[in-house]
């Protein structure tokens, strides 16, 4: 480091990533990406999402995670909208993901016929 600016601009950069990494008020989508998900097309569905939250520059965190234990439901999507209950959505195609950003990440209506499950924390 070899000036203040220099130090000035680090400093500015750890706090964004630091206030990236607080997720309480933000959506957060979770995809299942166990053998099972991949199998069913869990990766196609993963880079529609981040696809489609790119498209329309929204503030989401998407996360992966392992077998979510329906894997006859698969793929499966999570979305935790911040103090709503997790909705798990399954059996999803590409088509799908477009549908679910806009009406339940964007709008905040739960997409009812893709739903197969609902979890309160």
């Amino acid at each position: 480091m070899k000036s203040l600016e220099e130090l000035r601009k680090l400093r500015e950069k750890a706090q964004k990533d630091i206030q990236a990494r607080k997720t309480s008020n933000k959506a957060k989508v979770i995809i299942g990406m166990g053998t099972c998900g991949i199998a069913a097309g869990a990766r196609e569905i993963l880079k529609a999402v981040m696809a489609e939250i790119n498209k329309r520059n929204l503030d989401v965190i998407v996360t992966q995670t392992g077998c979510i234990g329906m894997c006859e439901k698969e793929p499966l999507l999570d979305v935790q909208m911040p103090g709503k209950e997790r909705i798990t959505y399954g059996n999803l195609t590409k088509d799908d993901v477009s549908k679910i950003v806009v009406e339940h990440i964007v709008n905040g209506k739960v997409v009812e016929d893709l739903a197969v499950a609902k979890l309160e924390d």
